[in-house]
């Protein structure tokens, strides 16, 4: 029979903030675990293998551990190695691959159930991101082994006909870079110009080559069905058939908010689905149950980031020791 371990704190997500929020507790000698349903900063992993942050690394520091790079602004390899160093160096109390499978809330604490074990706890700290549940596309052959929603290297795209669906920024990195290794790229834009948010010193090279026709673009345009060595492109002037071989739809995730509402968090009713929670503490409406990073945006997923994300971690664990 499992065992049924008790903390002080549970964390439910191993990324930067919920590392900083491991920090803060244990700066307190608070009793704490993290429970990563992944690797060590799982979503950093799943980023594109030559992504570059648009931070600089200093803002990408936690627990006053100095983060050095090459350049000014880190790349992912690099990001993984520092917040790795930051967990053995302070011996962090992580537990990878466990997912949470459910949070009740009892007369006296919350139990939580993984996929491995039992926990006992007084205090929750989500901090899931939203990297997670992609937006669909909702069209045709969507499910075809040729899609995927989740970019990682060019290489593999070498001579193949790529098409790149969306131009903010990971879409742009994902043309620039499999055109760059020799992929036939055309790129389906749904508004006339490629997205202001990207990368300032990325965004001249996008529209260079879009421009000279090295990139195909389709601007104002949508997919209305793929096949398995086509595509077809809903464009202003009527549907245009494109042959292709792989298609890399970088439209966007969202974050799992129905986990939230599982566990009784109330959420705002407008299309932001911004959960409730008190600014000062981070602590939700379901006492005892807090939120940190990206999450407490709700849909607004652009206005959190790990540089102003971090005191969340200071402002809860200061409210958790207050009533400790």
């Amino acid at each position: 029979m499992q065992t049924t371990e008790t903390f002080d704190i549970i964390i439910i997500g191993g990324g930067p903030i919920g590392m900083a929020c491991a920090l803060e507790a244990k700066k307190r000698n608070l009793n704490y675990v993290i429970l990563e349903k992944g690797c060590l900063v799982n979503s950093l992993y799943n980023y594109p293998v030559n992504m570059t942050f648009f931070s600089t690394s200093e803002r990408l520091e936690i627990g006053n551990v100095p983060f050095v790079s090459n350049n000014a602004k880190p790349t992912r390899s690099e990001a993984l190695e520092y917040y790795r160093r930051v967990a053995i160096s302070a011996s962090l109390n992580i537990r990878l691959f466990e997912k949470v499978i459910s949070v009740i809330k009892n007369e006296t604490a919350f139990e939580v159930t993984t996929s491995l074990k039992k926990y006992i706890t007084n205090n929750i700290v989500i901090v899931t991101g939203f990297y997670d549940i992609p937006f669909l596309l909702n069209v045709k052959g969507e499910d075809l082994p040729k899609v995927t929603h989740y970019y990682k290297d060019p290489h593999f795209y070498a001579f193949q006909k790529v098409l790149i669906i969306g131009a903010n920024n990971s879409g742009v990195d994902a043309a620039l870079e499999t055109f760059r290794k020799g992929a036939d790229v055309t790129m389906i834009i749904r508004n006339d110009e490629v997205g202001k948010r990207v990368k300032y010193w990325v965004r001249p090279d996008i529209v260079n080559r879009i421009a000279e026709g090295s990139i195909k673009a389709y601007f104002n345009s949508t997919v209305a069905d793929i096949r398995e060595k086509e595509v077809d492109i809903k464009t202003p002037d009527g549907i245009v058939t494109i042959a292709n071989d792989w298609v890399i739809a970088m439209t966007g995730y969202q974050p799992n908010l129905s986990f939230l509402e599982k566990v009784g968090i109330e959420l705002s009713k407008d299309e932001i689905r911004k959960p409730v929670y008190n600014d000062d503490t981070h602590e939700t409406n379901v006492k005892g149950i807090y939120l940190a990073g990206v999450i407490c945006g709700g849909m607004n997923t652009h206005s959190l980031f790990i540089e102003n994300s971090r005191e969340h971690a200071v402002k809860i664990m200061e409210g958790i020791s207050m009533k400790k």
